[in-house]
This record gives structure tokens, sequence and C-alpha cells, in this order.
């Protein structure tokens, strides 16, 4: 089969791979479809996530029909139409007895990462009785390519541990896909100010498409007298981080308010400045988390009755044979104007 592969820091190949076999009784051998890319995976190919390694094949994101599955998988059979969910969970450790299934001591996040992932024609799925859901009649596969990973990433690590109540003044640092996904998530609630944050003027005109009351572009370095402003000179009660820079971090502690909180969700391959000196005294919380994924049976019946339309974020599609053509469009989406690329395998 076809697979892109992780060669290094900055390498990568399409490469012919052994097609994938069961390993272990609850694994699951599922047929690419779609899959995409993830701003992770563009983390990787920079060294910032040091246990993927060489040799791997990339992507945690995709939809796809079961080709096998091992005798003790109950759920599904072979032809199933399923979403592969970005984290592993065998749902018995303790970390997923308590809904922490980022953490699963045998699972998490390890496609694409520990094991081979989904950027591929064949992908095993361990715990696929866990692991995948099913794809409900009518559905639209693209859209819900967007619920592996960035949907439930931008409403758990954002908008749940951002603690987004109704009313209150929000602000998203990143309108890249993950910050998107959090906009649109963060309506659930009702805010009452959504502001928009980012370089690029493209994704900023994109942001208010999508409901964001105020957008600011940092790029002349004065984004906190600007959220200044827009609050009053009280900042926000909610700072969302979704980029996983020091510069976006510390953005983020100069305009939270007295008594709120940073909800962070980019990966940070180096090291931010946490400034106590200025924070010490305003009853700040800082939240950090990998996905869980909990969210997804909820989001699925979301996107199912049509409350949010996550297609919306997808603006380039490539067949798998030209994913390094994708992977060029994605990380310089600045000038491609580029968000979620479907890649169809």
């Amino acid at each position: 089969m076809k697979a892109l592969v992780y060669q290094g820091p900055a390498k990568k190949a399409l490469e012919e791979r052994p097609k994938p076999q069961i390993a272990a009784p609850t694994d699951a051998i599922v047929k690419i479809t779609k899959t995409t890319i993830c701003g992770t995976d563009l983390h990787i190919l920079k060294g910032d996530v040091p246990t993927c390694q060489p040799g791997r094949i990339l992507g945690h994101e995709g939809v796809g029909v079961i080709d096998t599955i091992g005798p003790a998988v109950t759920s599904f059979k072979a032809g199933d139409r399923v979403l592969i969910s970005c984290i592993s969970a065998c749902g018995k450790c303790e970390y997923c007895r308590r809904g922490m299934y980022s953490h699963c001591t045998t699972g998490g996040w390890i496609l694409g990462n520990g094991i081979d992932g989904t950027q591929a024609e064949f992908v095993r799925i361990p715990y696929a009785d866990t692991s995948l859901y099913r794809i409900p009649d009518g559905a639209d596969e693209e859209a819900l390519v967007m619920l592996s990973d960035i949907l439930p990433t931008g409403f758990e690590c954002g908008v749940l541990n951002g603690k987004i109540q109704p009313g209150c003044t929000l602000a998203i640092v990143g309108a890249g896909p993950i910050g998107l996904a959090a906009l649109l998530t963060a309506q659930f609630y009702s805010p009452a100010e959504i502001i928009m944050i980012d370089l690029d003027d493209n994704r900023l005109e994109v942001a208010k498409r999508f409901g964001a009351t105020a957008a600011v572009n940092s790029v002349d370095g004065d984004a906190p007298e600007t959220v200044m402003k827009l609050t009053g000179g009280r900042g926000v009660d909610t700072a969302i981080e979704a980029v996983g820079i020091p510069a976006t971090f510390e953005l983020c502690e100069k305009i939270v308010a007295p008594g709120g909180t940073i909800a962070n969700i980019g990966v940070h391959g180096t090291q931010v400045a946490l400034h106590l000196e200025r924070l010490w005294d305003r009853n700040i919380t800082i939240t950090t988390r990998l996905v869980d994924t909990i969210s997804t049976p909820m989001l699925l019946k979301t996107v199912g009755s049509k409350k949010i339309d996550p297609k919306l974020l997808i603006t380039h599609r490539f067949k798998l044979g030209r994913i390094l053509d994708a992977y060029e469009t994605f990380a310089h989406a600045a000038n491609t104007k580029a968000l979620k690329v479907i890649i169809e395998a």
C-alpha cells in the first residue's frame, strides 16, 4: 500500500509499505477512504514530538471501511463505515475509567505517533470497539473527518477547559483549523464576545464568517492593547491558545482578566515563560489537555442535526498520490489560504 512516512525532522516521503495485519484480538484493519493533515503532523516534522520516530506512517484522523476484525471485536464487522478516533482507548485501565482516554496506559495518542497512522491506504486500529464510531447512514464523510480530532480538540481542550459560559468574553489566539473549531463549538454556550487573534487576514475574515465578533491582526505587536480596548480595559474571561509557540501563550497571559482562564490547546515544543510576577495575585486558572474524545458521540449528533457544519473548514482536496503537495499546501497556509485539506485514498 501507499503511505506517507516520517523520515526525521523536515523529511517525509510517500512509500510502498506492507498492508497492516491483525496483531491483537481487539484490532481492526480499516481501509481508509478519506484522511487529512493536522497541525500536529507539522510539529512532528519540526522535531517537536520526540515520541514519533523516523519510519512512522503519519496521520491520526480519517474515515474508512472495516476490512478485517480481530476475534474479540464485537461492535463492528467487515464492511462497516467508521470514523477513526485520534485517540485509542482500551476502556479498562484506570485512566480510561476516569474518561481520560488520552492517557490510556496502552493507547492514547498512538496513531501516527507510537504506531503507524492513517495517511495510508490501510491502518490498524487497536481497541476497535472503543476507538471507532459507526458512520450514520447518509452522513457526509468529509465533514466527519473533522470529528476525528480538530472538533473534539477545540471543544474539549479549548471550550470545556476554558469554562465558556453564556455572556462571557472569549479570545482565541490562532485562527487555524483548531482555533476555528474552538470558535464553532464555543457558540454552543453563547459567549457575548469572541475575539479572534491571528497574523493572517484571510483566516480572520473566515473567523468573522464563522461567528467571531471581532478580529485582531497581531502582526504589529499591539494585540494586547487592542484587546484591552475591546474589553474596556478588563481583559477576557477566557483566552484559548491554539498555536503552540511561546509568543502566543505569552499573549494569552497579557490579555486574560482577573479570575479568568487560559486554556492551552497548542503543541509546545520549546520552553514558554510563565510570568508569575504579573499573574500571581490575579486568580488565574491555566489548563492543559490532550483531547480525550469523550465529546465525539455528542458532536456526531450535533453535526448530524446540522447545528454546526465542520465541512466549512475544508478548503483543498487531494488524492493520496499527491499527499506531498497537500503537505506543501497545508504548511504554507498564508499563501494558499488552506484550512483543512482532505486526502482521498
